[in-house]
């Protein structure tokens, strides 16, 4: 490991984002690399939280037009930092909801299935909530999920090929819902490649960033996609169920909603109370229930830390490092051990995770956590590792594939349960 550890050392000496560690709050003795699942809480969204708790304490109701922002504006405020990190302007963002009830005022608002184009195409790696939404909303709308819902196959059952997933944009595809970062391996997918040829073909195209917001640049307006959506809480570091957020390409905004509510309305009209709905502009008009003040606070506090690094760009550069150390160290280190890496290697198709594969990865999971590394694991055998530029650094990347080896060698992961424990 010594070559690596002098590597690590080099490029730590020589990191400009070093300085950004100190602003996280991060569990002692720990290095944490589970960013893609929850990001740990920063000092900046720790105090926006605070603030607003403090502005409900001293000025109750006021708090919507006296808070600095005013609550009333809260969401656009942060949509308007948001922006940059997916390439789209302010007006087509919506922060709102969660993930997948974004996913379905999208689909109430865009499917719309013909004599012909009756099909919604996934993939069979998307995040399980995403299918379950596509399946749910075809049955409401009189539709077969077992016709048609397609899902583009995965031949190694981490990764999806770009030509599988252009071949399968046929003719009786309404509309196709896709991850730009795979949840597992951390695939990137080529989005605006796909959405281009998905365009071309009249499809309807939308994209779950989910796992690629805060942790690579998009281009979502510049790519022509429809729609996208995501939630905070992972690379953003907005909290445990900060509120999700929606992108819905301007060509549709004199759609009405396909989930209609009173935040929706015009900001001028809301406290009408009109019962036609009078629908706001842009994305604001997918916009159901009242804003989620305390949910959105730490993300305004969040979004200061990316603004803070230099954006996306300085970020997406100490990533890419960070990957590719880990992924040289653990190609090193570990394959005659077993593990073998689901992780593309060329950087313009990498997300901000390393996914190695193994068939105990559970146990490892458990093994690292009780060594002092903070991993997760997604079955069957798939052992994620996200450093995350912000606070992690180059050495805790080499220390983590130096403790996993050793876990290895020792066979110490055998003694851990083989299967997670049911939640009772």
């Amino acid at each position: 490991m010594s070559d690596f550890l002098h590597r690590a050392a080099e490029l730590d000496r020589a990191d400009p984002l070093a300085r950004c560690r100190a602003g996280f709050h991060l569990p002692t003795d720990t290095i944490y690399l589970d960013g893609n699942s929850l990001g740990p809480i920063s000092r900046r969204a720790e105090a926006a939280l605070h603030r607003v708790a403090e502005e409900w304490r001293t000025l109750g109701i006021g708090g919507w037009l006296h808070a600095n922002p005013p609550w009333l504006a809260l969401p656009e405020t942060i949509a308007a930092r948001l922006a940059p990190l997916l390439g789209a302007a302010p007006e087509q963002i919506a922060l709102t909801a969660s993930t997948t009830v974004n996913l379905h005022q999208l689909l109430a608002t865009l499917f719309e299935p013909g004599a012909v184009r009756k099909a919604i195409l996934a993939d069979e790696l998307n995040f399980a909530s995403d299918l379950h939404a596509i399946g749910s909303h075809l049955r409401l709308r009189g539709l077969d999920p077992a016709r048609h819902l397609r899902k583009v196959r995965s031949r190694d059952g981490r990764t999806l090929d770009e030509e599988a997933i252009v071949a399968a944009l046929t003719d009786d595809v309404q509309l196709a819902v896709l991850p730009a970062v795979l949840y597992t391996s951390g695939q990137w997918l080529d989005v605006s490649r796909i959405t281009r040829r998905a365009r071309a073909r009249g499809i309807v195209i939308g994209w779950d960033c989910s796992h690629s917001i805060g942790a690579v640049p998009h281009e979502l307006d510049d790519g022509d996609a429809d729609f996208a959506f995501w939630c905070s809480y992972k690379h953003l570091n907005a909290g445990p169920g900060a509120v999700a957020g929606l992108y819905l390409n301007r060509r549709h905004f004199d759609r009405k909603p396909g989930l209609a509510g009173w935040w929706g309305v015009r900001a001028d009209r809301r406290f009408a109370l009109r019962h036609e709905h009078e629908p706001a502009d842009g994305a604001a008009a997918l916009h159901i229930g009242t804003p989620h003040i305390l949910s959105l606070a730490p993300l305004q506090g969040a979004l200061e830390d990316f603004a803070d690094a230099g954006g996306i760009g300085p970020l997406r550069e100490k990533s890419l490092a960070l990957t590719q150390l880990l992924l040289d160290a653990a190609k090193a280190e570990l394959a005659s051990l077993g593990i073998t890496l689901a992780t593309p290697p060329e950087p313009a198709r990498r997300g901000g995770h390393v996914a190695l594969v193994h068939p105990e990865a559970w146990r490892l999971c458990q093994a690292l956590r009780a060594a002092g590394v903070v991993a997760d694991c997604r079955p069957p055998d798939i052992l994620r590792l996200a450093p995350a530029p912000l606070y992690n650094s180059h050495g805790e990347c080499v220390e983590a594939v130096a403790r996993l080896r050793t876990i290895l060698e020792s066979g110490s992961h055998l003694a851990f349960p083989s299967t997670l424990a049911p939640v009772t």
